[in-house]
């Protein structure tokens, strides 16, 4: 009985440290090739018609989001950058393509009952409907569910004739989505190790959209929904999370070059070299402190105030976001000094309006790095392809042109041009947001040190020291339960 006892000491030591959370993992895909050239006033409109909604801070009801933004008509080639994944839904589950937006907080996709939703999509991808009645696990939410009150803080979309729990986004160009939410269940891998994968799931709260207008009509950037990753009760790492299903943090990492694509984890990426900033408190998105912005090295004339959070002028980190937009106290030093810094090396030209440079060789031969120094002493740095995009070739030279847009008494956003080819961390339980260059077509070490880690499966995917610990441990947990049975049979 005393080795009994023994091996039940030893199992129990075992047990403590194994209680972990899973991380989840979703493969990422980008919609439009690097070199798909798009005008750039396109570009200017589709991200200054989402910035009311980041600002506003609100994601249910019946809200009007009024668009603000530049007029300017004038028509360069430009990138254009939207980073999806897919989500399995429902019983049966069925997949869904949404684009990957850290600037809104709800998952929805379109509903089989939506009057006019695209039916096809230039993207290359088939667009699904999600069917209520053909989920055996569905269920609407009704507008007397705590969640419903919950969201939507001032009007609830609840007709008498239905009593769902209704949702509206509305903009003054008269693009938006408006639809009921739903519980169904989400399903994703749980991986153990390289090698071990079991299937999870777990109900959620996402939107079902029966209406589209404006630019989620067009068929050539059509996709079946937004994956929301914002801070807000309704969105799904916060769901996830505060049922203990996944940690409180959440990480990406979206490839620039080639077809894109990338990794996105419901959990944190390891990487030595990440540096952290604190996230501004009591914001609904990741607003962060952008203190001054360095070119080759020298700290450029820009007054702190142009970035203080005294004045309402955070920066915000936006993946649906596809150019990057500085205040305009921060914008013409910094074009003015990359200009100055490459004038001797290329033919600095204005093309409608843009600060542009005819290069006859390597960007990255030529132009300097950039630093944007943020609060905490964490440093973007960005090479040139990460603040210029190449549009045209003019006279056997390539045009590059300055890939920030300035912004007067607004908050600056850092979109995708800024993202790509970079680990970033959304670290809510700590409040932190942290990023690293790296390649993002490489494997990726995943924290899996609390609680469980569930994955949706991305790809190349290495797991860390700990996870390996945890995986020797329960080799070691099967052989001592083998070894207990046995010990059971002979005190018999």
């Amino acid at each position: 009985m005393w080795a009994l006892r023994g091996v039940i000491s030893a199992v129990s030591a075992l047990l403590v440290p194994l209680s972990v959370v899973y991380s989840v993992v979703l493969p990422l895909e980008r919609a439009f090739p690097v070199n798909h050239s798009l005008p750039l006033s396109q570009l200017r409109a589709r991200d200054h018609a989402r910035h009311p909604r980041i600002l506003q801070g609100v994601t249910g009801g019946f809200v009007d989001f009024p668009v603000q933004g530049s007029s300017d008509p004038s028509l360069i080639g430009g990138s254009y950058w939207l980073y999806f994944t897919k989500v399995k839904l429902g019983s049966p589950s069925r997949e869904f393509n949404v684009q990957i937006d850290t600037g809104s907080d709800i998952l929805w996709v379109a509903c089989s009952t939506c009057s006019n939703c695209p039916q096809i999509s230039g993207l290359g991808v088939q667009l699904n409907f999600f069917d209520t009645s053909s989920s055996s696990t569905a269920r609407p939410v009704p507008c007397s569910d705590p969640l419903c009150a919950l969201e939507i803080q001032t009007a609830t979309e609840c007709p008498p004739q239905s009593n769902l729990c209704g949702y509206s986004f509305q903009y003054e160009d008269e693009s938006g989505t408006s639809g009921s939410y739903i519980y169904d269940t989400l399903y994703f891998d749980a991986i153990l190790g390289e090698a071990i994968t079991t299937n999870s799931s777990a109900p959620i709260v996402f939107g079902c959209s029966t209406y589209q207008s404006g630019d989620l009509t067009k068929t050539d950037k059509a996709i079946d929904g937004i994956f929301g990753f914002g801070q807000g009760d309704l969105s799904v790492i916060s769901q996830l999370s505060s049922r203990g299903i996944t940690p409180r943090a959440f990480s990406h990492c979206l490839k620039g070059e080639g077809n894109g694509g990338g990794k996105l984890v419901l959990g944190e990426i390891l990487e030595p070299s990440i540096v952290y900033t604190p996230l501004v408190p009591s914001k609904p998105h990741y607003n962060i402190n952008l203190q001054s912005i360095s070119v080759n090295g020298t700290l450029l004339p820009i007054d702190p105030a142009a970035f203080a959070a005294s004045n309402n002028r955070e920066t915000i980190v936006d993946s649906g976001t596809t150019l990057t937009y500085l205040v305009e106290e921060a914008f013409d030093p910094f074009v003015d000094a990359i200009t100055t810094s490459v004038s001797q090396s290329v033919t600095p030209t204005v093309s409608k309006g843009k600060q542009c440079y005819l290069v006859s060789t390597s960007v990255s031969e030529i132009f300097p790095m950039v630093s944007l120094n943020f609060d905490g002493g964490a440093s973007m740095i960005l090479k040139p392809e990460e603040y210029l995009t190449h549009f045209v070739f003019y006279g056997g030279a390539a045009m590059w042109c300055i890939g920030f847009e300035k912004v007067q008494g607004e908050v600056s956003i850092l979109g995708d041009l800024v993202l790509k080819d970079k680990i970033f961390v959304y670290d809510l339980a700590q409040q932190r947001l942290g990023w690293a260059n790296y390649d993002c077509s490489l494997s990726v070490n995943v924290s899996i040190t609390v609680g469980k880690d569930e994955f949706i499966n991305a790809g190349q995917l290495s797991v860390s020291s700990s996870s390996r610990d945890m995986l020797l441990k329960m080799l070691l947990l099967s052989f001592i339960a083998l070894l207990l049975h046995s010990l059971v049979f002979m005190e018999s």
